[in-house]
């Protein structure tokens, strides 16, 4: 999962991006309301967690803008500003969430997965394919009942194929979603990432769930799923 972190609070947004490294998010942050609603449109992100005051343009006018381009990223509002007006303002302006100041770690990543599955067909934390089980919460996974103990990467990789299981994955895609903006699109990571995953999810099972698509990605699937 990909998060576009907007906060101009620089201690809090060095502990936001820690927070969501641990829970293996690809983060891009920044400070500035300009600056994220360029980055929003640019990128393709699975959910903006975005302050509201900020020193430039506030986030309500980032939320009127990235919408007003099209952008559906899901949009998580942070402020201190707790009261029934700003929440009014903040979902008129196409905020999907709104969580005051101060807030609990567990609830803020909670309501972040939540968002980031609005926009996928799994609507729970537990995403299973046969014999396989991926626990978003938890951070585990499982086949056939073994840990798989995948890497901060690897658990990402797998979590995005299996939210996308309905479809062809791109590499493209697998870029934007599960690395941030230091990527090189040039490199072979991906492919390298997918063969040690492979390892781990396919190997002793006669199954093979994550396929090539040669040509255009990678796709995860079972022969017994209806």
């Amino acid at each position: 999962m990909r998060i576009l972190l907007v906060e101009d609070d620089r201690s809090l947004q060095r502990t936001l991006v820690r927070l969501f490294k641990t829970q293996n998010f690809a983060v891009d942050a920044t400070a500035f309301g300009k600056e994220a609603s360029f980055l929003a449109k640019t990128n393709d992100y699975d959910v903006v967690v975005l302050d509201i005051m900020l020193p430039d343009i506030d986030g309500y006018e980032v939320c009127r803008q990235i919408r007003k381009e099209g952008v559906k990223t899901p949009v998580m509002m942070l402020t201190a500003l707790d009261d029934v007006g700003n929440k009014i303002k903040g979902l008129d302006t196409g905020a999907d969430d709104y969580l005051p100041k101060p807030f609990h770690a567990g609830e803020l990543l909670a309501r972040v997965r939540a968002l980031a599955r609005r926009l996928s067909d799994e609507k729970t934390s537990v995403l299973q394919l046969s014999d396989l089980e991926l626990d978003a919460s938890a951070r585990k996974a499982f086949r056939g009942g073994k840990d798989l103990k995948l890497s901060a990467k690897e658990f990402a990789l797998l979590e995005y194929l299996l939210m996308n299981r309905k479809r062809i994955v791109t590499r493209g895609e697998m870029a934007e979603h599960v690395w941030d903006l230091n990527f090189d699109p040039r490199s072979n990571v991906i492919d390298a990432f997918i063969k040690l995953l492979r390892k781990k999810v396919d190997a002793g099972h006669k199954l093979k769930l994550i396929r090539t698509v040669r040509g255009i990605g990678y796709t995860i699937s079972s022969d017994d799923e209806k």
